[in-house]
């Protein structure tokens, strides 16, 4: 286990740094896990990271990017719902990069 320090305060995250105790998270500490990731976060990140957040509170897991990306295009549209926008902002895999900002667990079927 480690720690990140985001405002004076101690997260505690796992081995791949992804956040133990999800309810800690907050915009500053996904802030701060986008800049360890070299994620300049947009409108549009936080557009994915807000619908993650939403989708993990309805189904209470994290989905795959495939699930992601059907989710996302059901929801926010076509334009938004493709591979190859989800990987322009998060380029090292839309549903484990982002879910890791987001401050949710490990997508499953993500190695």
């Amino acid at each position: 286990m480690a720690n990140i320090e985001v405002g004076g305060k101690s997260y505690e995250t796992d081995e791949e740094g992804y956040l133990v105790d999800l309810a800690s998270w907050n915009e500053d500490v996904g802030k701060y896990i986008a800049g360890i990731e070299n994620v300049e976060m947009s409108d549009q990140h936080w557009e994915v990271i807000n619908f993650l957040r939403d989708y993990y509170n309805e189904f209470q897991i994290a989905p795959a990017v495939r699930v992601l990306t059907k989710a996302i295009g059901k929801k926010l549209g076509a334009d938004k719902g493709n591979s190859q926008y989800l990987y322009e902002l998060f380029p090292y895999g839309p549903a484990k990069q982002a879910c890791k900002i987001a401050g949710l667990p490990k997508p499953t079927g993500c190695v």
